[in-house]
């Protein structure tokens, strides 16, 4: 009878216990995400410390920075970011901006977007200071464009070029015994290359060495303006690594000074015309953005609806564009009488053929009522095309991986895999000459095969169809620049399949013009994002979700990973040719 009595008592402290901790957990969930009005002094430094990871938004998340709860690597909101770089450059209180960047995780069309809001606040007759001890490619390319660009004596700055890197996985498949079955159309669409093949094909490498060497050929453009040094010269430094060390940087004019970060803070108080041991104001972007209201109040809004990540059916997600959700957020803001313009900031490798056609049904539809805008990010290509190629006007940066008008089609035979790895064999009984279509048990019969390359011809015809009668212009013109080819923003202009080159500002002027509000609008972003609450629940979720797979599958968790990843892939795909990176 004690037993139960102590027991009893025990398991009631610990019921009030955790009532009590999750109360107290969401008070101080509310405190943290409370909006704090913070003061900017006088004569304040723009400190904009640039390693982190660039989303389109900012992703809020309360616990940054605390090991427990925050994700180690710190986020910023290109959107945001770039609206406070604009907000400084007129507010009296801020003199100049600190530029503190080694390794920014951004593509290069994010990467120009921030160069030229910077490029923008130096045109207010503000200063702006760059200091590193190791600077990436993509660092110094924002770097070049400060008034002094200064490198630590021992520090290090890469300037050798651009590398693009893809892996192959045939060797894995065969040792697993599965095969892909691959449909697809066209002699550049090689999302399916690293399934087949070791290396890249001869028309694989051929696109990739043209667009790495567009990129690369405007960045050396820009930075002999920013560094008045000549492009051949900037080519030659660049081609023969000449600048190996940080005296080597200063000798070839990349940099100005070697200096350490005392000395830097001496040259930042000479500019704020402080006394040697006076204290430094300064202020983070993050800070900074608490400092003022971005929106203001009119009766005509612009919305901008961004799309960020891989497309998929259904709901959208952080890195997910659902095509049931921006569907609908696309016809709410047709529909909206407010809402006087569209711009569709896109962000995307592609994804589902069938969302992506989704998605362009409601970007037609809402062109016909009112201006529609497309902006691209880093990628709009293959489903991120689709998305843009029903606009009235589509404006790139000239780094943006844009094109891939293509499909391809992919299933995964591992029935080699199931039955002499696993011991695992499979029969079947159907009612027709057809078996099921998206199978891993089997291979495909000659029959099936032949459904799905005629299915995938019929989707490509309808892609650069549409495209066609997107951008004005023949069904032919547009094969001619499809067959999944990607192109660089620059590449793509020249060949009609981008209007304009620049960036959101450009997008967002476009559309006010087009709207006739350009001097009486406001911004509002699409879809909502979700609440620090909903995001740290749904995040509380997904971990514990993982954790139970993790001690059930033990080992075998990586490979179902793999194999999930895999997945994504199966079925008719509006999707990038590879996952490109950039180094």
């Amino acid at each position: 009878m004690n037993f139960f009595r102590t027991f009893l008592a025990s398991m009631l402290a610990l019921t009030v216990f955790t009532i009590i901790t999750v109360v107290l957990f969401f008070i101080l969930l509310g405190v943290l995400s409370a909006d704090q009005k913070i003061v900017v002094k006088d004569n304040t430094v723009l400190h904009l410390k640039l390693d982190a990871e660039i989303t389109e938004q900012q992703v809020e998340n309360p616990f940054e920075g605390i090991p427990v709860f925050g994700n180690e690597i710190p986020t910023i909101g290109l959107l945001q970011l770039k609206e406070a770089i604009k907000h400084a450059a007129a507010d009296e209180k801020i003199a100049g901006i600190y530029l503190d960047v080694n390794y920014p995780m951004a593509g290069f069309a994010t990467i120009e977007e921030i160069r030229q809001s910077l490029i923008d606040f130096k045109a207010s007759g503000k200063w702006i200071v760059a200091y590193s001890e190791v600077m990436s490619e993509k660092a110094y390319y924002l770097a070049s464009v400060a008034d002094r660009v200064y490198l630590n004596p021992e520090g290090e700055l890469e300037f050798n070029g651009l590398t693009v890197e893809i892996s192959f996985f045939k060797r894995l498949f065969d040792k697993l015994e599965i095969k892909p079955e691959i449909f697809r159309v066209g002699d550049y669409k090689s999302a399916v290359e690293p399934y087949l093949l070791e290396k890249m094909s001869n028309e694989n490498r051929l696109q990739l060495t043209e667009l790495v060497n567009s990129i690369y050929r405007y960045m050396l453009e820009q930075i002999s303006k920013s560094r008045n040094v000549p492009v051949d010269q900037l080519k030659t430094i660049s081609d023969k690594m000449l600048a190996r060390n940080a005296r080597l940087s200063q000798e070839y004019g990349l940099v100005d000074s070697l200096l350490y970060y005392d000395e830097v803070l001496n040259d930042l108080r000479k500019r704020l015309n402080l006394k040697e041991t006076e204290k430094i104001n300064t202020i983070g972007y993050k800070r900074y953005s608490k400092s003022y209201t971005s929106g203001k109040s009119s009766a005509n809004e612009i919305a901008v609806i961004v799309a960020d990540g891989t497309i998929f059916p259904g709901k959208a997600d952080q890195g997910i564009i659902g095509s049931e959700t921006f569907a609908e957020t696309i016809r709410k803001a047709r529909e909206n009488k407010r809402v006087k313009a569209i711009v569709m900031r896109i962000n995307s490798p592609g994804g589902s053929f069938q969302a992506s056609d989704v998605m362009w049904r409601e970007v037609t539809l809402a062109a016909k009522q009112k201006p529609v805008i497309a902006s691209m990010s880093d990628y709009a290509a293959s489903g991120g095309y689709y998305l843009a190629m029903g606009c009235d006007t589509i404006v790139a940066q000239p780094h943006t991986i844009t094109g891939s008008i293509g499909v391809f089609s992919v299933l995964f035979d591992a029935s080699g895999f199931l039955g002499n790895k696993l011991g695992i064999t499979f029969d079947e009984v159907n009612t027709g000459e057809y078996g099921e279509m998206v199978t891993l048990s089997r291979p495909l019969t000659p029959s099936e095969r032949n459904v799905w390359q005629q299915r995938t011809e019929e989707i490509y015809e309808t892609f650069t169809g549409k495209a066609a009668q997107g951008r004005n212009i023949s069904q032919d013109e547009i094969k001619r620049v499809a067959s999944g080819r990607v192109w660089t923003g620059q590449q793509a202009k020249d060949r009609q399949l981008v209007d304009v080159i620049g960036g959101y500002e450009q997008a967002l002027a476009i559309a006010a013009d087009a709207a006739g509000v350009a001097n009486d609008y406001k911004v509002r972003y699409y879809p909502a994002r979700k609440s620090i609450i909903e995001q740290f629940l749904g995040s509380l979720e997904d971990n514990a979700k993982m954790q139970q797979l993790k001690e059930e599958m033990g080992a075998y968790y990586a490979v179902f990973k793999q194999w999930q990843q895999l997945k994504t892939h199966q079925g008719v795909q509006a999707r990038m040719p590879f996952e490109l990176q950039i180094h």
